[in-house]
């Protein structure tokens, strides 16, 4: 089987406050897919980048952003788009491609755009065509594109949802997109009154056909992170830590892995999906879910980390486990042909040093 608790390679800052281990096989795991992992926890305020050194072992790399939440990636992995408290970010690749820098990473990511929102409690993350991105705007129950001359423009809305209001109706919160247009998305409720979704969390949860504008598929329990793969249309049931399809010919939810954590946050590299696991809420939002009794039939605890699952058997042969002040993820992505990955944030000089000229 296999052996766990590799300990990653973390500075000594970090080592005081996040405790990293890893299945055995996941370092030579990611090294076979050429590509590397960002994943976002708006409960620690921060952006991991997890990638390979040029010497094989596994890198760790953190910026601080306030409330990170959604994560969108162009097809090329040069340009990535973050969504935070109140703006959206978007930052791009430096480094030439097939070049690498000094200290090693051949992506080095800097903010070059920001969108100010307001507070949206933006959630899934899409980047358009011209790399402008839209996301799924939470508290007014819409997907959104940002706008340069408002807070955002509302792209779409659920046909259950009767005006845009600051209420947070139905907590629309997911959303699977195409060649830069949502197609479907996903919301814990039908709810059509503030705040009306909290009622609705064990079985009220839809997948939603954007372009219909009709319901694909209900009695889900808070699904979260509907992507399409290969064709096929992938959720999360978080609120039964499920990763499953939906068969779009009848909206039916087939469920292909069970995940130890309340899952959320969804990315693909081949055969494998990468899921975020968070550790459950002493709250009203995460209590009370199937979750908590599949957990206790498995004689297990909810995790923090990631999942690595096959999704031809259902298995998870490699994850990572998180410690220490980090116990919820919101969104994974992965960025393929990167192989360690960096970014350059806001709170140190670095972003005032590092000047590219377009040629």
């Amino acid at each position: 089987g296999h052996k766990p608790k590799r300990k990653l390679h973390l500075t000594e800052e970090l080592e005081e406050k996040f405790a990293l281990t890893t299945s055995r096989g996941f370092p030579e795991w990611l090294h076979s897919t050429g590509g590397s992992i960002a994943f976002s926890t708006y409960q620690a305020g921060k952006l991991f980048l997890i990638g390979i050194r040029p010497d094989g072992r596994l890198a760790v790399f953190e910026r601080s952003f306030a409330r990170p939440m959604g994560i969108a990636v162009s097809g090329d992995a040069r340009t990535i788009a973050l969504a935070s408290e109140y703006q959206i970010q978007r930052f791009d690749n430096l480094v030439p491609p097939g070049e690498g820098s000094p200290d090693g990473h051949d992506a080095v990511y800097a903010p070059h755009a920001a969108w100010v929102t307001g507070d949206c409690d933006a959630h899934d993350l899409g980047l358009s065509s011209d790399l402008k991105p839209f996301f799924v705007n939470t508290r007014f129950s819409c997907i959104a594109s940002v706008d340069d001359g408002h807070s955002f423009r509302p792209i779409w809305v659920p046909p259950f949802v009767s005006q845009l209001a600051p209420e947070d109706r139905c907590h629309l919160n997911g959303m699977a997109d195409a060649d830069g247009v949502p197609i479907y998305a996903t919301a814990v409720s039908r709810s059509d009154i503030g705040d009306g979704w909290r009622d609705r969390r064990t079985n009220g949860g839809v997948v939603i056909d954007c372009r219909r504008g009709e319901v694909l598929s209900e009695g889900l329990s808070m699904p979260h992170s509907p992507r399409l793969h290969n064709e096929e249309l992938w959720v999360v049931n978080s609120g039964t830590g499920e990763l499953g399809r939906i068969d779009r010919s009848n909206g039916l939810f087939e469920s292909v892995a069970f995940c130890p954590g309340y899952a959320r946050g969804l990315a693909f590299t081949g055969s494998h999906a990468i899921v975020g696991l968070s550790k459950a809420r002493e709250n009203r939002t995460f209590s009370g879910l199937a979750l908590d009794d599949m957990l206790k039939a498995r004689d297990t605890e909810a995790r923090c980390g990631l999942a690595i699952i096959d999704t031809a058997t259902g298995h998870m042969p490699f994850w990572i486990r998180i410690e220490g002040v980090v116990n919820e993820l919101f969104d994974v992505a992965f960025l393929p042909g990167v192989r360690n990955p960096s970014i350059i944030g806001f709170k140190t000089d670095e972003v005032k040093r590092v000047i590219s000229i377009a040629e």
